[in-house]
């Protein structure tokens, strides 16, 4: 398989968007690839059930093996959706537990990127337990690149979590992952190692 013979599916974080920097950073990496037209940076819902359902609509419609990328809740999602359907995903510092966090943002919040106002309610921490992979199967799926800097996650349990998948831990850095550009050809590696089977 070449490094390029698959559809990626970027998920960003909580309160992000598709105008982050590692989300951008990765579309222009993917078009210098000649892959513009398979990745997909969708703007997620901040409702999890809903976006949870987007994105299964997405991975369902490809022709091409799908290939998960996420970050911080992004990461959460992509864990939920690669045990599903088996497919292979990056996830960079990604959470772990972010039901338990969501509780600090019970009630009115506003996105970093558009502005948007919207409400987190008891209903949507649920939604985030319900999609909750204690257990990993096929852990060589999975591929961890966290950084101990990290001023939001700690990136212990995501190390404990994934501690049977193949890993990439950094000294220093942050949430944002610095010098995330460096990490794509090898993300981009882990994807073509072997042939992507389609879940079902």
């Amino acid at each position: 398989m070449s490094t390029t013979d698959f559809y990626l599916l970027y998920l960003h974080g909580f309160n992000s968007s598709p105008l982050s920097a590692k989300a951008r950073v990765t579309f222009d990496y993917c078009a210098g690839l000649g892959m513009a037209d398979r990745i997909a940076v969708p703007e997620l819902p901040h409702i999890p059930a809903l976006a949870i359902a987007q994105m299964c609509e997405i991975i369902e419609a490809q022709t091409l093996p799908v290939v998960l990328m996420g970050s911080s809740l992004g990461g959460y999602y992509a864990t939920y959706l690669a045990q599903r359907y088996g497919l292979k995903a990056a996830l960079i510092n990604p959470a772990v537990n972010p039901a338990a966090l969501w509780h600090e943002h019970l009630g009115e919040n506003r996105n970093y990127y558009s502005g948007r106002r919207y409400t987190i309610t008891e209903e949507h921490v649920q939604q985030l337990r319900d999609i909750d992979t204690e257990n990993l199967r096929e852990a060589h799926n999975y591929l961890l690149l966290v950084q101990t800097g990290d001023e939001t996650l700690d990136y212990r349990l995501a190390v404990d979590k994934y501690k049977s998948s193949p890993s990439i831990i950094q000294e220093g850095g942050s949430h944002s992952f610095d010098n995330y550009e460096a990490m794509l050809p090898t993300i981009f590696k882990f994807f073509a190692a072997v042939e992507i089977q389609r879940g079902v």
